[in-house]
């Protein structure tokens, strides 16, 4: 396996793109929406499409504000984040969809390292259920020494290279939104000093981030 180093203008393109792809849907839906507005004059339809506009801009403003604490500064180098905010960022992003979260976090203060790596990981664990199901968060311990995400549906999967991915060892450079995510996963995760691995079975994948101390203690014994 080759570890792949982006270059850093492709890097900032590609996560560009990304938000963009997870934006594009509801922006548009309001366009589509306002542009009925202007052609629609029967009370029921135009009331029909409001509520559409509405649903559509919350689900943009949700998006959007899980993407700035997920791939965004999210303070000075160093700071902290508490737990709740990113619970409150991931709830409002999977609120009315298929996918259900399980959030096994206390409120807490976490290097902000850690917090943007479980709400890119649970971006990831959502792409690995499509048709649905359920994402468990999972704090180890206080210290935050381990958390584990678990993405539970129907044929459940990481698709393509995103173990490689996450691992730091990939077979090819990532070129798509989904590559990009879990590229930028496993960075986040070396900045944190932390180690994914992935495991899976049919029905359920869970990525596990450990402390990279821990790790290389356990390949030596």
């Amino acid at each position: 396996m080759t570890a792949f180093a982006l270059d850093p203008l492709d890097l900032a393109a590609l996560l560009c793109s990304r938000v963009c792809h997870d934006v594009i849907s509801p922006v548009g839906a309001i366009i589509n929406g306002l542009e009925v507005l202007d052609e629609e004059n029967d009370a029921e339809m135009r009331g029909f499409v409001l509520d559409l506009i509405k649903k559509s801009a919350e689900q943009a403003s949700a998006r959007l504000q899980f993407c700035r604490l997920a791939f965004g500064a999210a303070g000075s180098a160093g700071a902290s984040i508490d737990t709740g905010d990113a619970e409150t960022v991931a709830r409002g992003l999977f609120c009315g969809e298929r996918t259900e979260l399980a959030w096994h976090v206390p409120s807490l203060l976490m290097p902000k390292n850690k917090v943007k790596l479980i709400l890119n990981l649970c971006l990831i664990a959502a792409a690995a259920i499509p048709r649905g199901g359920i994402i468990e968060v999972t704090l180890a311990d206080a210290a935050a020494e381990r958390l584990t995400v678990t993405a539970k549906g129907t044929n459940a999967k990481l698709v393509g290279q995103l173990p490689g991915l996450l691992a730091g060892t990939p077979d090819l450079p990532p070129s798509g939104p989904q590559d990009i995510q879990a590229y930028y996963a496993g960075l986040v995760a070396k900045a944190a000093n932390m180690v994914l691995t992935v495991t899976a079975d049919a029905d359920r994948v869970s990525i596990d981030a450990e402390p990279l101390s821990v790790v290389a203690i356990a390949e030596a014994l």
